[in-house]
């Protein structure tokens, strides 16, 4: 009998998975390497998504390592660390090529999120409608990948491969987003379409920026949509066509420069409306940054 109850134990109390916290990365990556662990950042997303489930994986907590955390500047680039939040961003203090990147960290979810939600999480995670990713886009950010193998680098563009889908290989570990500084003199606006103006879920989101040569004429163009297709997409013929351009620059823009879009009809909104706001935003958000300043 007493071998009976201690089987039934046994089996309706298993023993959790492995929770491992390391505080260092290179503890982190031997970790990884070892076998392959969910990588828990800020846990916005991850403690949500198991709301009155157990944790049936092994985890690896990457929360206590500080040299994640922050962002720093060399000549060429600007480092911003795995474990940086939105908060932090938004504090930080960054060239107008940034402002639209400090525009969507404001519309992470609430302050409460930002303190806490990190810009490796909101990559990794890979939604299409992940509020970091537009303006990122626009600024040509590569991420920076680890591993015990070493380290490579690689275009967010690249790293990004489908709906909640990454280039990231086993063992590895996203440990910086890299942009470079050759856009430290454009403007940049990020605009957000949702049911309410804040705590919401995209429908569309557009991420703009713009350099201009001393005669006024436009010489650095990125227009990038989220929520319109499985990853966000830069509109590459809209931004040729600006090149060279001056005065009302907005007015060029017309629907069949956003035909590399596909949105779908969700709970959010329908593909037509997703595709009639993405144009006005994409014109409000280049004229935004051809504005006076």
């Amino acid at each position: 009998m007493l071998c009976r109850v201690e089987c039934l134990v046994m089996v309706t109390n298993p023993a959790p998975p492995d929770f491992l916290a390391p505080v260092g990365l290179g503890a982190a990556l031997d970790m990884l390497a070892i076998a392959e662990h969910t990588i828990l950042a800020g846990g916005t997303d991850f403690y949500p998504a198991r709301v009155g489930k157990p944790l049936t994986e092994p985890v690896v907590d990457i929360s206590g390592i500080k040299e994640l955390r922050g962002i720093s500047e060399s000549e060429d680039v600007r480092r911003i660390g795995a474990l940086t939040t939105w908060s932090e961003i938004i504090a930080a203090d960054l060239p107008g090529s940034c402002d639209a990147l400090k525009m969507a960290a404001a519309r992470v979810g609430g302050v409460q999120i930002q303190n806490t939600a990190t810009i490796a999480g909101n990559l990794c995670n890979a939604s299409p409608a992940a509020d970091g990713v537009p303006p990122l886009l626009a600024l040509d950010a590569s991420v920076e990948l680890a591993s015990v193998a070493g380290t490579r680098v690689m275009p967010l563009e690249e790293f990004l491969t489908g709906y909640r889908q990454t280039a990231l290989k086993p063992g590895e570990l996203l440990t910086a987003v890299l942009l470079p500084r050759d856009l430290d003199g454009a403007a940049s606006h990020f605009l957000k379409l949702g049911s309410r103006s804040y705590l919401v879920i995209s429908a569309v989101m557009v991420a703009a920026l713009l350099g201009f040569d001393s005669a006024g004429r436009v010489e650095q163009a990125r227009i990038v949509v989220g929520s319109c297709s499985p990853v966000a997409r830069r509109l590459r013929d809209l931004e040729e066509e600006l090149i060279g351009r001056d005065g009302d620059v907005a007015a060029v823009v017309t629907p069949a420069h956003l035909s590399a879009l596909t949105p779908i009809d969700d709970i959010r909104a329908s593909a037509a409306h997703r595709m009639d706001a993405a144009l006005e935003l994409v014109r409000r958000a280049i004229a935004n940054c051809a504005a006076p300043r």
